[in-house]
């Protein structure tokens, strides 16, 4: 797939004032400072799409890009250690389950894992919440880069081996880094798989 447009759309705090479900879309969500947004902008080949910050919890609201004019990209809020108030990170959590609850057209949810770290207690969780409800999920290992490739795997392998006591069939699993470009094509070729799946079923 080649990104001819990515255009912002709209930012919003309310599921209900969210752009009309008409197109597919894909929400893309991690821990704080996951690099979520670096992720966004070398998917769209857009720098400033996603507004980067070195400190975590940037994101605070349901950002709606219209990719191609025919499927919508969400940026949603990080969960973890943002450095905000209790009644802040409480305001997200309902925020973002009533999105992913109510959003019709909601394809996927493309969860984003810090590839340099040991598999993470709230990373689990949230995977494994979403997993409960049902959603599609595919999961994105970040910053590929950062550390030895034996390193990397070894994180990953910990990763798939900790789900497995709780996942039958593991989730999808892309490898991606924002410097190399690694894992770009394998996420825009999957959106593009399901978006034919979406059109077909309209």
């Amino acid at each position: 797939m080649k990104i001819k447009s990515a255009n912002f759309v709209i930012s919003n705090s309310n599921y209900k004032k969210c752009p009309p479900a008409d197109y597919p879309e894909y929400a893309f969500i991690g821990r704080s400072n996951v690099g979520k947004s670096s992720l966004i902008n070398m998917l769209t080949g857009r720098k400033s799409l996603a507004k980067i910050s070195s400190k975590p919890g940037k994101t605070q609201l349901i950002n709606h890009f219209l990719i191609n004019e025919n499927w919508y990209l969400v940026d949603l809020p990080g969960y973890g250690w943002a450095k905000v108030s209790k009644d802040a990170k409480a305001k997200w959590s309902v925020m973002i389950e009533e999105y992913l609850m109510n959003r019709t057209n909601l394809c996927c949810l493309l969860i984003l894992i810090d590839s340099r770290l040991p598999p993470q207690k709230i990373d689990i969780e949230f995977i494994t919440w979403a997993g409960t409800i049902g959603f599609p999920l595919t999961l994105i290992m970040t910053k590929c880069d950062k550390l030895s490739k034996g390193k990397t795997q070894a994180n990953l392998s910990a990763l798939k081996k900790e789900l497995k006591t709780k996942w039958a069939e593991l989730p999808p699993i892309i490898m991606s880094s924002t410097i190399s470009k690694m894992g770009r094509d394998e996420i825009l070729e999957f959106i593009e798989s399901v978006n034919k799946s979406f059109n077909e079923n309209v």
